[in-house]
């Protein structure tokens, strides 16, 4: 693990600090405005709702000093596309420039009768703001713009590094013109550090930077015994039933220790971190008596060893079955890969195995329907080191290395048109945020030190790149 380092020119934490906390009123009214906003990048919710978002975001850029702010988008399918808010803070003459990442839309509100108040109202309780978007991601878009207002604050006209602000609205649909816009805009978004702000802290009181992502590999698996469904009393006992022998064939993707089975994936057992065994219970909600599958730290089983589920399966429904064999069977695979693994090895390792272990010679056919790069944090960069100290600042304690057992796919489109840029992901969430669930809620205290941590990121960013200074190794 690398060790944080301070600013060889010493940032005043406790100014900043004070300078947040007093600005902190203006950030959760900005941010409780924004909330009560329901922009949804579906195609089912009204559109109106996104753009009345987008335009909010832009004021809250504006408000935060940045000169140049634009609603971008691009076209998707037949329409004009999900609007992006972009905003700029031009670099002073051999200074960086770093994007800072969020999104605005949201999700769905669900089952009303779930939540214990209005979805798109803001309510505090109990030191934690309750609202769909209050933590994902509306309050990463408030840290990016309450950070640069303290920044700003603290060092005037002095503050030279270039800031772009990125703000998606569409990352809850799955981000589907990401690349699109990145190609279009590639110029106005470069940057040297691009920081992620849609991840989540250890615990409450434990800042974490997000070091690690899974990739993935979706795929549809299709299994044919016959050409067409025949009675079971009639032809059942020499030919087994598709369902049955796909039921067979999912059983070898892993072991007896419940393992990922297929040859040719990455796995790793090495993870700083100790995920404790009932945490995890608790958190995954496991019944009671259920053995945890795989070997080695649940933390690696989680971030770096792969997981293959079936998130789907076509069979014939009990209540319309006949008494027939049926012909054939599909299942949804959904795998997720190791950092490092490259995803389209790992897509030809699975169809592989699926085609191999094809039971009692059944036709199977694999359809691959989407990939997604792994990523992994350089702990030996600057910015990593720099990250690493804020949030040992804000906090008073040092920063965990936590990884992520899904996927963020945009991250890899990021490093693929900037291979050159530090990518850091942070996050203003905790365990008990309930992201995309009912009762979403955000912890007022944890996010006054995230805005404190990008602060001091931001600041040491700009004096690390001043003639004559340098960050202490």
């Amino acid at each position: 693990m690398s060790e944080p380092c301070a600013p060889t020119v010493p940032v005043p934490v406790d100014t900043v600090r004070a300078a947040v906390r007093a600005d902190m009123p203006r950030t959760l009214e900005q941010l409780v405005e924004l909330v009560a906003i329901p922009g949804i990048a579906w195609e089912s919710f009204d559109a109106a709702q996104l753009e009345r978002s987008a335009v909010a975001v832009a004021g809250v850029l504006a408000d935060a000093g940045l000169e140049e702010v634009e609603i971008l988008r691009v076209p998707l399918g037949d329409g004009p596309g999900h609007p992006a808010v972009v905003a700029h803070r031009r670099p002073a003459p051999g200074r960086p420039t770093v994007l800072l990442y969020a999104h605005h839309d949201v999700q769905p509100p669900g089952r009303r009768e779930l939540w214990d108040s209005e979805p798109f109202v803001a309510e505090e309780r109990d030191g934690r703001l309750y609202g769909r978007g209050a933590a994902d991601d509306k309050a990463g878009v408030m840290a990016h713009a309450a950070a640069l207002r303290a920044a700003t604050a603290h060092r005037g006209d002095d503050f030279g590094l270039g800031v772009t602000v990125f703000v998606e609205g569409e990352e809850e649909a799955g981000s589907p013109s990401f690349r699109d816009f990145l190609e279009a805009h590639r110029e106005r978004l470069a940057a040297d550090v691009i920081v992620i702000a849609d991840s989540a802290n250890w615990e409450v009181g434990v800042p974490a930077l997000t070091t690690s992502l899974r990739g993935m590999v979706g795929a549809v698996v299709e299994l044919s015994v016959l050409e067409h469904a025949v009675h079971s009393g009639m032809y059942g006992g020499p030919v087994l039933d598709a369902p049955t022998l796909l039921a067979r064939l999912i059983a070898t993707l892993h072991d007896d220790d419940g393992a990922v089975a297929v040859e040719g994936l990455l796995a790793e057992d090495r993870t700083d971190l100790v995920y404790d065994e009932e945490r995890f219970r608790a958190d995954a909600a496991v019944l009671e008596g259920v053995r945890l599958a795989g070997r080695g730290s649940i933390a690696s089983r989680l971030w770096t060893q792969p997981a293959l589920s079936v998130t789907g399966m076509d069979v014939t429904p009990v209540d319309t079955a006949a008494n027939t064999i049926a012909a054939s069977a599909r299942a949804k695979l959904s795998l997720r890969t190791a950092p490092g693994q490259d995803p389209a090895e790992a897509a030809e390792a699975l169809r592989r195995h699926v085609e191999e272990h094809a039971p009692f010679g059944a036709h199977v056919r694999f359809e691959l329907e989407e990939t997604g790069q792994s990523f992994r944090t350089d702990m030996s960069s600057e910015s990593a080191r720099i990250a690493r100290w804020a949030l040992g600042e804000a906090w008073g304690r040092p920063a965990v290395e936590t990884g992520i057992g899904g996927s963020i796919p945009f991250t890899a489109d990021l490093l693929e048109v900037y291979p050159e840029a530090g990518i850091l992901i942070t996050g203003v969430e905790d365990p008990d945020s309930r992201a995309h669930s009912a009762n979403e809620s955000l912890h007022l205290a944890e996010f006054e030190r995230a805005v404190v941590a990008e602060t001091l990121m931001l600041l040491a960013l700009d004096d690390a790149a001043r003639p004559g200074r340098r960050i202490r190794e």
